[in-house]
């Protein structure tokens, strides 16, 4: 195995060279969380927020670093997602379930990223994010989630991919 290079090395991404392959990697968190989320209103909790590398704002679903608080580098997967949901959405989950794992852009970066199941949630804030963010939290629903996701895209808001892959799970409940 060829050993890595550091390239750069900033507050929170290094680039890294291995082989004749360029990559980042985070340097302060051990992956991310990403949330799954449906009301028993059969709503899906969705986020958008503006996101500085495509300049423009970005629907996705609730998500988050995991490690990522100094002394806490070793935070549980349910620590993480507890604390990113009830933040970014204000709603708090009884349990989660852990639905996959894997790299989110496994030719880009090093990261991977969990998929959690938010179970018996309950509403107990307005979220919108911690100081640093803006973050608006969209309640849709499940029926209507499409033609939403549609209507976003012809606004000129783009739409995460990994909203679509966290409705197939929403629809395994359906099916299971």
């Amino acid at each position: 195995m060829t050993a890595n290079q550091t390239l750069y090395e900033g507050g929170f991404v290094r680039i890294r060279k291995r082989g004749r392959w360029e990559f980042a990697e985070r340097v302060n968190a051990r992956g991310a969380v990403v949330i799954v989320v449906r009301t028993e209103a059969d709503h899906v909790l969705l986020v958008e927020q503006y996101r500085a590398p495509v300049d423009a704002p970005v629907i996705e679903f609730p998500a988050g670093l995991v490690g990522d608080i100094a002394g806490e580098e070793d935070e549980a997967l349910e620590r993480a997602a507890s604390r990113e949901l009830e933040e970014e959405t204000g709603y708090r989950a009884g349990t989660f379930e852990l639905l996959t794992s894997g790299p989110p852009s496994a030719g880009m970066d090093s990261e991977i990223t969990w998929w959690m199941r938010a179970c018996d949630i309950a509403r107990v804030g307005d979220g919108g994010g911690d100081d640093s963010e803006a973050i608006t939290v969209h309640a849709i629903p499940l029926a209507e989630i499409n033609a939403w996701l549609e209507q976003q895209r012809e606004a000129g808001i783009l739409v995460d991919p990994k909203v679509y892959a966290g409705l197939y799970f929403l629809m395994q409940e359906d099916n299971a």
